[in-house]
C-alpha cells in the first residue's frame, strides 16, 4: 500500500536553501518518490522573534512507509542535515525543519504524530505553498478545501513566493 504525503520544509538560517536542495536528494532515498513540489516562499517568523525570515516549501511524496516510519525517516534526514532539536514545543531558528502536513486523507493522533498537522490552518506560511499546488484538496478534519482555509486564515504575516 502506498501513501500520498505532503511535507513542509522550513528554515531560516543562512544555509536553509542549500538544505532544501539536499532534502530533495534525501527524500527519495529515505521516504519515497517526489511527485510534486511547490515554489519556495519567504515568510516572517511565526510564534517567536527571529533575526531572519523563514523559507518554506511543500513537497508531495508517494511512499510505502507507514506514518510512524515516515516521521522517523524525516527526523533522520533532519539529523543528517545537522538539525539538533531542542525542547519540544519551543520555537527557534533552524536550518531545516520537516513537518508532515497530510498523509492521504488520514486523521492520526498518537503521542508522536498528529496528522493533519494541527496548526496548518492557522499558518499562512503553510497554506500559501499548499494552495499553489493543492488548493482544492479537502482538509479531512475541517471538511473544507485548502483555498477556503487560506481565505479564512487570520494570520496576516508576510508570505511571498521566491521561486
Amino acid at each position: 500500500m502506498t501513501h500520498r504525503t505532503l511535507i513542509l520544509l522550513g528554515g531560516n538560517l543562512a544555509e536553509t536553501r542549500i538544505l532544501f536542495e539536499k532534502t530533495m536528494q534525501l527524500l527519495p532515498k529515505f521516504v519515497g518518490e517526489i511527485v510534486k513540489v511547490s515554489s519556495v516562499y519567504e515568510s516572517a517568523p511565526w510564534g517567536f522573534e527571529a533575526e531572519s525570515n523563514f523559507f518554506n516549501q511543500v513537497v508531495e511524496v508517494i511512499t510505502s512507509l507507514q506514518p510512524d516510519a515516515q516521521l522517523s525517516a524525516l527526523l533522520d534526514i533532519e539529523k543528517i542535515l545537522g538539525r539538533q532539536r531542542k525542547r519540544h514545543g519551543t520555537y527557534e531558528s533552524r536550518g531545516i525543519d520537516l513537518d508532515i502536513l497530510f498523509i492521504d486523507d488520514c486523521i492520526i493522533e498518537t503521542d508522536t504524530l498528529t496528522v493533519p498537522h494541527p496548526r496548518l490552518h492557522l499558518r499562512r506560511f503553510t497554506l500559501e505553498p499548499l494552495c499553489e499546488c493543492w488548493a482544492e484538496m479537502i482538509h479531512p478534519v475541517f471538511k473544507k478545501p485548502l483555498l477556503k482555509l487560506l481565505n479564512e486564515c487570520s494570520d496576516k504575516g508576510l508570505v511571498k513566493r521566491c521561486t
